[in-house]
Order: structure tokens, then C-alpha cells, then sequence
């Protein structure tokens, strides 16, 4: 009688969920870039426009939360928009400490011509199957998050 094999049990990559959502981001990745090259923007760049569009204006520290960046990271980003003429940064007059961030026509325009609706499609998933996957994933992101942090 042969010995099992120890790898047999063990599960293989295609089996780590960590490695499906890896995989996916990098495919989504892949099928932005056509898109993301015609504005001249990367992915950061464009959750942000996504994320002021959705809100109007943001604190730096607030739209930092809300797309899980460093300020560190997010500052020179912005910095860039700036300068390309869409968004704004100004000091909040009630608070001086800090910067509201908030899009101009021009980055309002663009979130127009981007291809978050060729992009759900392309996925194959049904209407209620990716918005069941969105949720399940956002949930499995928040989870992890309160396991590191602890709580």
C-alpha cells in the first residue's frame, strides 16, 4: 500500500482565494489600461476622480480612507491632478489644517468617458452576480482589515 501524498491535501493555488482576487485585479488591470491611457491617467488617479465625483469634495485624510491610501501616497497624486487642471485642494476655512480636495469641470468631464459600464459587462457576471461578488469581496476586505488591526 502506497504512502498518500502530502501535497495531494494540501490546496493548490487556483483553490487561494487571495490568489483569485490577485489574479483579478491584475485582469482588471489589463482591461483599464486601453481605457485609462485614452485619459491619461492611471487607476489611482482615476478611483480618485471616481471617489470625488461620487462625494463633490473630500478632506485629503478623508478621500485617503475612503480609497485606502497613505497621504504620503496620495499627496503627490494629487498634486498631479492639480496641475492638470482637474482638482482643486484649498484650505478648509473652518479647520486650516486641512485640505478639502474637489474635482473641476475638467475632472468631472472625464469621469464621463470612462468605461466602468463596458468593463461590468466584460466580466460576464450577471447584474445580481457581480454586485453579490462586489459585496462578498468588500466584506472579506473589511474583515481582514479589522483582523489586523486587531479588533
Amino acid at each position: 500500500m502506497s504512502k498518500p501524498d502530502p501535497a495531494a491535501k494540501s490546496p493548490k493555488l487556483a483553490d487561494f482565494l487571495c490568489f483569485a482576487v490577485y489574479s483579478a485585479n491584475l485582469a482588471y488591470g489589463r482591461a483599464y489600461k486601453p481605457i485609462l491611457d485614452e485619459l491619461g491617467l492611471t487607476y489611482t488617479q482615476w478611483i480618485i476622480i471616481v471617489a470625488l465625483w461620487e462625494e463633490g469634495s473630500l478632506s485629503v485624510k478623508s478621500l485617503g480612507e475612503k480609497l485606502f491610501l497613505e497621504s504620503n501616497t496620495l499627496t503627490p497624486i494629487l498634486k498631479k491632478l492639480e496641475a492638470d487642471g482637474y482638482l482643486e485642494r484649498r484650505r478648509d476655512p473652518a479647520d486650516e489644517r486641512q485640505l478639502i480636495v474637489t474635482l473641476t469641470e475638467a475632472g468631472r468631464a472625464l469621469r464621463e468617458k470612462g468605461g466602468q459600464r463596458t468593463l461590468v459587462q466584460a466580466t460576464g457576471l450577471e447584474p445580481e452576480e457581480f454586485a453579490l461578488v462586489q459585496k462578498a469581496i468588500s466584506k472579506a476586505r473589511d474583515n481582514l482589515l479589522r483582523h489586523v488591526e486587531g479588533g
